[in-house]
This record gives structure tokens, C-alpha cells and sequence, in this order.
């Protein structure tokens, strides 16, 4: 125990004396900073623009028939709000100079009801006022043609002023609200993974090269030595995840009502307690699983040179597992039969289970068993990486080949 508690205390010394450490922590606790009080900011720059701006962008709506030019104002002045809509009478080259020359935004040339033309200069990648005009001009259309047909306007009217009223009520989860904070776990998770891991990796061989190894080998037992690395990766990680999302924790209570409306962000930082205790649960079992393979797999590597080519199976398995949750996730399946299977597999279960406790109701025993094959896992992984460890430092010269590694694991 003491020698557990000895290089614990030393490799988590090391994690926090290390600049790029400190460095990307402080970096990302100022990105959130930034994000968080956005909002301010931007409506600090909106009182000034409403000050000196002229005011809204101009839209120009050409019509031929002068009967429904009244109608056609009134629609396109209620459908876009952003703009200052007119009505113009000019000619096709005037109002095509018009936007050209940023006097306005863009022009619809109405051939008909139900045929138009628009106008814009620089066409933006979400322009959707095509799509707003279409309903617009739809509506004045059937309005038009229910008057013809001797219908009173009164009636018309209120036929197209009747809303649908409708009340939802999940009995399960609301899988829309809990998608967000769903997928910055999941990412979160696999970024932890993937820069902890190969660092752990990167370690274990570093230390291997200098042949500081073999001293360090017969004076302390390899699972001392392995978990007190791994143990130590974890909570640096746990330790940087805490700091930044503590911090914007902080920072979404202080612009609370700036972000109040917003949807996103809001369930992102309602996070039930109860899913906030399943995260960390597999959050941490998940983390051990892969680290202790990243030990085991660098202590068999002679070169750092070699890492990258040794632990690519497991990223890759990894990179699958990540793949399948963020799939499941997007098509609103998360309890297909793939998904299914993969919450019990140790090393895609810390995803997987958890999506779908965060966005189906899945029964306790299921999530029982589910912990308790990772908590085996974690405990058979960590002891055989450990053996594989202490054989895998003393091999000098060896090529990562997967049969060396498994004729490593039948000799440990």
C-alpha cells in the first residue's frame, strides 16, 4: 500500500508540473469562459448597433396585380420580421442595382400567386426566405381563391387563424432534451480515453527506454506500479473534466438569464442527479478498462516510435464503440440490438449503457448487471495487465507483434 500511495503521489506530481497539463486546462476553462458569457457580450453590442444603425435590411417585393398588393404587404411585413419590406414599382435592372449597391438585401419579383422570382446578392448557406415566401404566398393563394368562390373574408380568415393545440407527455425519457448533454459525456469520454491512454502509454515506454525500468521493477511490486499510474491518469483527467465543466457550471449560474430560452444549453446544465451519478460510474469504470490495456500494451513496446502501431487495434475498437453510440444516437434508436449487446461488452458498455439510460428506460437489473461485468472487468484487466507489465518492461528489442503480446500474457 505504500508503495501504491508513493507512486501515486509522484506520477499525479508529475501530471501537474507538466505545462501542456496546466496549459490546455487553463485554455479550455477560458474558451468556456468566453462561450458562457456570449450572450452579454453580444446584447452589449446590439444596444449599440440599435443606436447608430439605420435599422432593419430592406426587402423589395415587386407584384403585379395591384388587388392583392395591400395583402402581399401585410404577409410578407408579418412573415419577415427582420426586414423593412416595401412594396416597389421599379424595374428589374433598377432593383437588381438596388442590391447590388446594399441599398437592399434582396427582392421577390412575383410573376403570379404562385410563381416568383428572388433576388439576392450573395446567396447565404441558411438563406431559408424562400421557403418563408413560399407559405406566405400559399396562404394569400387559397385565401384568394376561397373569396372567388364566395366564401366571406371574416370566414377566411378565421379558418387560417384556427391553431392546432397539442399537449406531449413522455412516460419514459425525453430523448430530445437529454441528447445534449448525452453527447458531451460521450465525447468527453472519448477524448479522456484517447489523450490519457496513449499518454499512459507513452509513459510506460519512455520510462522503459531509459532503462529506468529495471530499477524500478525490483523495487516495487507491478500492480503497485501499474494501478498507482493508472489511478493517478484517471484522477488528473477527472481533476481537468472537473475544473472545466465546474467552471462553466459557474459561469452558466452567472448569465443565467441571458441563456434563459435556450433550450440547449439550458438541458445541458439540468442534468438529472441521478444520470450525473451514472456518468461518473462509467465514466471512471470505462477510463480504467482502456488504461490498463494502454499500460499493458506500452510495456511491451521497446520504441516510442512504436506506440502509435501497438495500440491502434484498441483505438480502433474504441473508435468502433464511439461510433455505434453516436449512429444509435442520431437515428433515435438507441435500444436496437446492436446497442443492446454492446452495454454489456466491458469495453463499449461505459457508452453505451449509459446513452441508453440517459435516453430510453432501461431496467435496473440490466444496468446492475452491466456494472457489475465492468467492475470484473476493470479488476481481471487491471491484475493481467499488471503481469503483462512486469514481463513486458524487462523485453528489449522485441517487435510489437500481437503473438508476442499474447505469448507475454500465457507467460504472466
Amino acid at each position: 500500500m505504500k508503495q501504491f500511495s508513493t507512486i501515486l503521489k509522484y506520477e499525479l506530481k508529475n501530471y501537474f508540473q507538466k505545462k501542456m497539463f496546466i496549459g490546455i486546462t487553463l485554455f479550455l476553462v477560458l474558451l468556456i469562459a468566453v462561450l458562457m458569457f456570449s450572450p452579454q457580450f453580444f446584447q452589449m453590442l446590439s444596444i449599440d448597433d440599435t443606436e447608430s444603425n439605420e435599422g432593419k435590411p430592406v426587402m423589395l417585393v415587386i407584384a403585379d396585380t395591384s388587388k392583392n398588393a395591400d395583402i402581399i404587404q401585410k404577409s410578407f411585413a408579418e412573415a419577415f420580421t427582420n426586414y423593412d419590406v416595401h412594396i416597389s414599382e421599379k424595374n428589374l435592372d433598377k432593383i437588381k442595382n438596388q442590391i447590388t449597391s446594399d441599398k437592399a438585401e434582396c427582392a421577390f419579383v412575383l410573376n403570379s400567386l404562385t410563381s416568383y422570382d428572388y433576388y439576392v446578392n450573395n446567396l447565404s448557406l441558411y438563406d431559408t426566405n424562400t421557403q418563408i415566401a413560399d407559405e406566405a404566398l400559399q396562404n394569400i393563394y387559397r385565401m384568394d381563391e376561397m373569396k372567388k368562390n364566395g366564401i366571406p373574408m371574416e370566414s377566411v380568415q378565421k379558418i387560417f387563424d384556427t391553431g392546432i393545440e397539442h399537449n406531449t407527455t413522455s412516460l419514459g425519457k425525453n430523448q430530445e432534451q437529454n441528447f445534449f448533454y448525452t453527447y458531451i459525456m460521450i465525447f468527453s469520454l472519448y477524448i479522456v480515453i484517447i489523450l490519457y491512454g496513449q499518454m499512459v502509454a507513452t509513459n510506460v515506454a519512455t520510462e522503459k527506454s531509459s532503462r529506468a525500468m529495471e530499477l524500478l521493477i525490483t523495487s516495487a511490486k507491478p500492480v503497485s506500479m501499474m494501478f498507482g499510474k493508472i489511478i493517478a491518469s484517471c484522477l488528473a483527467g477527472l481533476i481537468q473534466l472537473v475544473a472545466v465543466f465546474g467552471s462553466a457550471f459557474l459561469f452558466y449560474n452567472v448569465n443565467k438569464t441571458y441563456w434563459k430560452g435556450n433550450q440547449i444549453i439550458e438541458s445541458i446544465f439540468n442534468m438529472p442527479l441521478e444520470l450525473l451519478i451514472y456518468m461518473i460510474i462509467f465514466f471512471i469504470l470505462g477510463f480504467f478498462v482502456y488504461a490498463f490495456l494502454y499500460g499493458a500494451i506500452g510495456s511491451t513496446v521497446s520504441k516510442l516510435e512504436d506506440i502509435n502501431t501497438s495500440v491502434m487495434p484498441l483505438t480502433f475498437l474504441f473508435i468502433f464503440a464511439f461510433f455505434v453510440v453516436i449512429y444509435s444516437m442520431s437515428n433515435g434508436s438507441v435500444d436496437n440490438a446492436l446497442m443492446t449487446i454492446c452495454s454489456y461488452v466491458p469495453f463499449t458498455s461505459p457508452m453505451a449503457m449509459f446513452t441508453r439510460i440517459a435516453m430510453s428506460t432501461v431496467p435496473i437489473y440490466e444496468i446492475v448487471i452491466s456494472i457489475v461485468i465492468l467492475i470484473v472487468s476493470v479488476i481481471g484487466i487491471g491484475v493481467i495487465s499488471a503481469k503483462i507489465y512486469r514481463v513486458g518492461v524487462l523485453l528489449y528489442g522485441t517487435a510489437p507483434k500481437i503473438s508476442s503480446l499474447l505469448k507475454t500474457i500465457k507467460k504472466a
